[in-house]
């Protein structure tokens, strides 16, 4: 199962780096909309903090230490300094994902998240999740924003296919 959670989440990281390419400048990802408070930027920051913090710091206790108000408060930088997050991102949840199943499997999530507890596989596909729904305001932004209706193949069924090279069917 870790597995296939850990290839959902970095399915959405690599959305979150198309969406990011898509928009034709580096100001354009930190734009918003009357009535948006985040940009794109900002929930590309929120998503590789969130997943650095809960999967890097707290599972794989690589030290990671979050600044969550800042993923939010940024309001310039690169397209290539957030890809570059979102590569870092992939490599911590291949890091903790990968592999043996850890001590952790099948047990409760280390500590509390907003004072509740969850079994950690479940929280797993809460990160997921809470992943997939950032990349889609993302790129309903880039749309709104630029003015671009190109899909960005947001989650692409390839990418979670077990056999990349077995025969497409109809159905």
């Amino acid at each position: 199962m870790l597995s296939d959670i850990r290839r959902l989440i970095i399915r959405e990281l690599e959305g979150l780096r198309r969406e990011i390419d898509l928009f034709p400048d580096d100001e354009s990802i930190w734009q918003t909309v009357p009535g948006i408070t985040n940009s794109a930027g900002n929930l590309a920051m929120h998503v590789c903090g969130g997943l650095q913090h809960f999967l890097g710091a707290v599972l794989g206790e690589d030290g990671y230490v979050r600044n969550r108000e800042a993923e939010f408060a940024r309001r310039s930088g690169s397209r290539a300094d957030v890809a570059a997050e979102l590569t870092k991102t992939v490599a911590v949840v291949n890091d903790v994902l990968s592999g043996p199943a850890p001590a952790w499997v099948g047990k409760r999530y280390p500590v509390p998240v907003n004072g509740l507890h969850v079994r950690t596989e479940m929280f797993l596909l809460h990160l997921a999740t809470h992943a997939a729904f950032h990349l889609g305001q993302a790129g309903y932004l880039r749309r709104f924003v630029t003015q671009d209706s190109r899909s960005a193949s947001p989650i692409s069924i390839a990418a979670i296919v077990d056999e990349p090279d077995a025969e497409r069917t109809t159905s």
